[in-house]
């Protein structure tokens, strides 16, 4: 018997009951549909996480400060105060795999002014001009600031496009000045747009300044004894800057070189901001960058580091954590549903072998082989199965497009959840249509004639 013929028989017997048949393989569009729902919002939601990597720089490292311990109790990452910048200089200095590094100062939970309008960005951060190298950050009007601004600590910015929007309603900001702390800084350009990443952060608001002008102007100096515990080295002004009167902040001469830097003497800054020279080099780099702090913060073999080490996968990492757990676990409610919708299969089938066994028999008596009847009903489950796989396929694409609608989600089809959709529904129809097949198949041929 041709597979034509095969599947010719199967339709036929389904249509006899349409109704029936489209309830037996409602689990399995359920399950299928769920499926498919949770593929496509997996697959955009890892895609837009990528994307949000991707715009903080793929081969980007950040080194923060240690925790800071006092009688006992830590204070978290970031509170010590354990990083310089003859730390990041020494980066760029002495680790080949490092690119670039820069200084990272953070300022916020300052309001921006301008015109009147008052606005609390949520990050005002000081760096230096290959800062925005690091971010892949593109200028959309203006320009960047440059080094000879970070040296001569120029009241100067360049700010996010939903800084404009918020602060300047539709006029150009460039040269406009705004007030942070009380302190006027001319805005020299404009971000382009990069939009929110996938923890739902804006990465337009932002305004980036010379960290230079950001640690004097908007955070003040950092002085006293390092809370470390376990570096030995002193950092108190007058550990690092020996003699009396010692400038903390020295005046700008006009002699002086573009080049000079005027705040030699600015202790600690909050962070370091780094690239590989590849992604491959991202690991080196990190080794290196290791092995350089350590040495310069003076800590033993068995001393921790005073420092934390994030790169672009422990990010892509924490992102996708909860992520994960969250698709996998409704995931496993729909393989639920398809083993639910399975058994429902298997039970309609086997009322069908009862139904049909006079059938069953007849066909028998004219000649059919028993492998014959056990692939005309192997054929009915998987077609019966691949229906429902279709509706399923349908209905949660659907889904995912009314999701990404209404909550805005992140979601991308997925050609290799479409494939294993029809291969799952045709796996599931073998598996439990196997049995009732196998059961028509072993029917006495007289005994079925006299079934009635």
């Amino acid at each position: 018997m041709s597979l034509i013929s095969i599947l010719s028989t199967a339709l036929k017997a389904l249509l006899r009951n349409p109704t029936r048949a489209m309830l037996t393989t409602l689990g399995i569009v359920i399950g299928i549909a769920a499926v498919i729902t949770m593929m496509e919002i997996g697959t955009g939601s890892s895609n837009s996480i990528r994307e949000s990597i991707e715009k903080m720089g793929a081969n980007a490292v950040m080194v923060i400060p240690g925790a800071d311990r006092r009688g006992g109790v830590s204070k978290g990452s970031g509170s010590q105060m354990s990083l310089t910048p003859e730390d990041c200089e020494a980066i760029n200095r002495e680790c080949p795999a490092v690119a670039v590094a820069v200084p990272v100062v953070n300022a916020n939970g300052k309001q921006a002014i301008f015109s009147g309008t008052n606005y609390q960005p949520s990050r005002i951060q000081g760096s230096a001009p290959e800062f925005f190298q690091i971010r892949n950050w593109t200028i959309a009007e203006g320009r960047f600031f440059n080094q000879r601004e970070v040296n001569r600590r120029a009241r100067v910015c360049v700010v996010g496009s939903t800084i404009v929007r918020e602060l300047f309603k539709g006029i150009s900001p460039i040269d406009c000045e705004i007030r942070i702390a009380n302190t006027a800084f001319k805005v020299v350009g404009v971000l382009q747009t990069k939009g929110a990443n996938m923890v739902g952060m804006d990465e337009d608001d932002v305004i980036v300044l010379p960290w230079t002008t950001a640690r004097l102007r908007l955070t003040g100096l950092k002085t006293g004894t390092a809370t470390s515990t376990t570096s030995t080295a002193a950092t108190s002004p007058s550990a690092l800057y020996p003699g009396e009167g010692v400038a903390l902040y020295p005046a700008p001469v006009d002699t002086m070189a573009d080049d000079t830097l005027l705040v030699p003497k600015f202790i600690h800054i909050d962070q370091i901001l780094l690239t590989a020279v590849s992604p491959d080099k991202v690991n080196e780099a990190i080794s290196e960058v290791t092995a350089l702090l350590r040495e310069r913060h003076r800590l033993k073999a068995n001393q921790d580091d005073d420092f934390h080490i994030r790169n672009s996968a422990e990010f892509m990492k924490m992102l996708t954590g909860t992520s994960s757990v969250m698709t996998n676990l409704l995931l496993g409610v729909a393989l639920i549903s398809l083993i639910v919708g399975g058994v429902g299969i298997m039970n309609i089938m086997l009322v069908s072998v009862t139904e049909r066994t006079r059938e069953i028999g007849l066909r028998m008596a004219v000649g059919a082989r028993s492998r014959d009847i056990l692939r005309q009903f192997l054929v009915e489950s998987i077609v019966l199965c691949l229906i429902g796989g279709i509706l399923g396929i349908l209905i949660g694409h659907g889904a995912a497009v009314l999701v990404n609608h209404y909550l805005n989600w992140p979601v991308e089809s997925s050609p290799a959840a479409v494939a294993a959709a029809v291969f799952v529904s045709a796996f599931v129809g073998i598996v439990f249509g196997f049995y009732p097949a196998w059961k028509a198949s072993r029917l006495d041929p007289i005994e079925a004639l006299r079934y009635e």
